[in-house]
């Protein structure tokens, strides 16, 4: 058995080795299917199912196909046979979480944080002494390194991480454990913007988006959307300077764009912040998109980089429609449900430094996915991170979606799609262009050429919803801290389904959080008091009767409360 903690939360998990299952890693950087392999393991792989695949980096999951005590002499000898190939880099076998079953990867890399005063040469003679060598410093983090163990050491770097963590002068260590990244994805138009009539029905339960793009387009803003790439050649995005600052953490790259099996951050991206002149409007069309691609295993210190960068190259507000695999939905008893998966140090410190740094120090607004299991939102440490924005998802009918995740940490929600309680399909917002994305081109989803889809949803699309309207506030007052946008939505939002949401006495919702996002009053609440009943448009009529002059003074100010007096001077 092994162990592992974070300092977050405290609490320790154990990991066993599991019977079933298998991890391979070629030399090439390919998956098995994709690697030259021979006769022998060809038939070898015949016996197994992939379960976890990491392009990225190679790596790929393997079980046996059996489940009775043969599982494990299977095992090893699918072992013997994977180590023999020649372009077989790593074979060997998976911990597993004891409950729910699923694989956790080590990658005999580690993250450690010295004291801050502790000087760099002992902080070296501390890792040499365990054969450690630094493999990059981490910037965010005076006296924070991400190191290796050489290759090799196998389950030998929980005891180095624990031999770490004794060392005086260390705060935090633990060994970079990665495991499978789930996209908050569920699988007219743009209902969630405004009132619409769909097939006969009106559908008014939106986030009164529409109404608030008259004070608010989100100018000026960056939504920095962290996902699996993003079709910078879509229309909705090709626009001069919309694209600033894209990255690839996992490939080291400044190309974003998808790859094979990539279509999720497209359509998170349009739901953020496209610009709404083809065929699909994200929440703020005018802010700027800065498509960050993470595809490396949840846990992974390219994780923890993307909001480094996201920070330092100037993002506003940061998405995350990811995070732990869920349990389904409609199975209560699956195991997944009870799962609970910690937030790394590396990653919370990441954000952390993003929340204290970004925005010239006023702090990026981070908004997370809060899941799709029908589960406690509490079980996912990333979610239910404090710092954070948990958004549930309401749909068209203004109920909760059946699939959304609950509990105390969800601040809001913002209307999605819901497979079981729904009149329109979901969400239409961007696809990737051509046949590469969720719609191929039927066109019975009103999209020929398959640029746009029209179903997307779970939390993954209100994630980037709550986005587009902390960068609304944002563009109408950017020197809001991030703790006060956080404020500011919660005392934005409409109180949806009184009779089941259970709000409590400071009403807050399990389901819900404080309610449904209401664009419009989060925009009108982000101006500071005093310049809340500035006039925003004049007219003046002038009409000559003789020798008197008769004025016409027509006002609309910024607000949308009543007002008892106005001073007006005339010249």
């Amino acid at each position: 058995m092994s162990t592992y903690r974070y300092q977050y939360g405290g609490k320790t998990f154990k990991l066993v080795e599991s019977d079933e299952y298998v991890v391979v890693r070629t030399k090439s950087g390919r998956l098995m299917e994709d690697a030259a392999l021979s006769s022998n393991c060809r038939k070898i792989l015949s016996s197994l199912k992939s379960v976890l695949r990491l392009p990225a980096a190679g790596v790929e999951v393997l079980a046996t196909q059996v489940k009775d005590k043969s599982s494990r002499a299977l095992r090893n000898k699918s072992l013997a046979g994977l180590i023999k190939e020649a372009d077989t880099r790593f074979a060997g076998k998976v911990l597993i979480e004891p409950k729910s079953k699923r694989p956790i990867l080590y990658t005999e890399n580690f993250f450690v944080k010295f004291n801050d005063d502790a000087k760099i040469q002992a902080c070296k003679k501390i890792m040499k002494g365990l054969d450690l060598s630094i493999t990059k410093e981490i910037e965010y983090l005076r006296n924070g390194f991400f190191i290796s163990a050489k290759e090799g050491t196998g389950k030998k770097v929980f005891s180095l991480a624990e031999a770490l963590i004794k060392s005086p002068l260390v705060d935090l260590a633990h060994p970079e454990l990665v495991q499978e990244r789930d996209y908050r994805q569920f699988f007219p138009q743009q209902w969630h913007l405004d009132k619409i009539n769909f097939n006969g029905q009106s559908i008014n339960q939106h986030a009164n988006v529409v109404k608030a793009w008259q004070q608010s387009e989100g100018e000026g803003i960056t939504i920095a959307v962290i996902d699996d790439g993003c079709d910078m050649d879509h229309d909705e995005f090709k626009s001069s300077g919309k694209i600033v600052d894209p990255r690839d953490v996992t490939q080291k790259s400044n190309d974003p764009s998808p790859r094979l099996g990539d279509r999720h951050g497209t359509a998170c991206s349009g739901v953020a912040c496209a610009d709404g002149r083809f065929g699909a409007s994200g929440v703020a069309p005018k802010s700027k998109l800065m498509p960050i691609r993470l595809v490396s295993g949840l846990g992974s210190q390219d994780e923890a980089d993307a909001f480094v960068w996201a920070a330092e190259h100037g993002a506003d507000v940061i998405s995350c429609s990811w995070g732990p695999v869920d349990g389904p939905w409609w199975q209560p008893d699956h195991p997944d449900h009870d799962r609970s998966v910690a937030l790394p140090d590396s990653t919370r410190l990441a954000i952390d430094w993003a929340i204290n740094n970004g925005r010239n120090g006023k702090g990026c607004v981070v908004t997370w996915a809060a899941g799709n299991g029908n589960e406690l939102v509490e079980n996912d440490g990333y979610a239910s991170y404090e710092k954070v924005i948990a958004v549930a998802a309401c749909n068209d009918k203004g109920k909760r979606s059946v699939y959304s995740d609950f509990g105390e940490p969800i601040w809001c929600s913002f209307p999605s799609s819901d497979p079981d309680d729904q009149i329109t399909p979901g969400i239409w917002t961007t696809d990737n262009s051509g046949h590469a994305g969720y719609n191929s081109g039927d066109i019975n989803q009103g999209d020929t050429e398959g640029n746009y889809a029209n179903s997307f949803g779970g939390t993954s699309s209100v994630c980037p919803g709550a986005a587009g309207v902390a960068a609304l506030v944002l563009a109408r007052n950017p020197d809001l801290r991030w703790d006060e946008v956080k404020e500011i939505l919660k005392n934005s939002c409409d109180k949806i389904d009184t009779a089941n949401g259970k709000y409590d006495p400071n009403g807050h919702s399990r389901w819900y959080g404080y309610g449904r996002l209401n664009a419009q009053k989060a925009v009108n609440q982000s101006l500071p008091p005093q310049d809340k009943y500035k006039a925003t448009h004049t007219a003046v009529q002038d009409v000559a009767i003789k020798d008197f002059k008769i004025s016409t003074f027509a006002v609309s100010v910024g607000d949308s409360k009543p007002l008892k007096d106005i001073k007006v001077s005339v010249d």
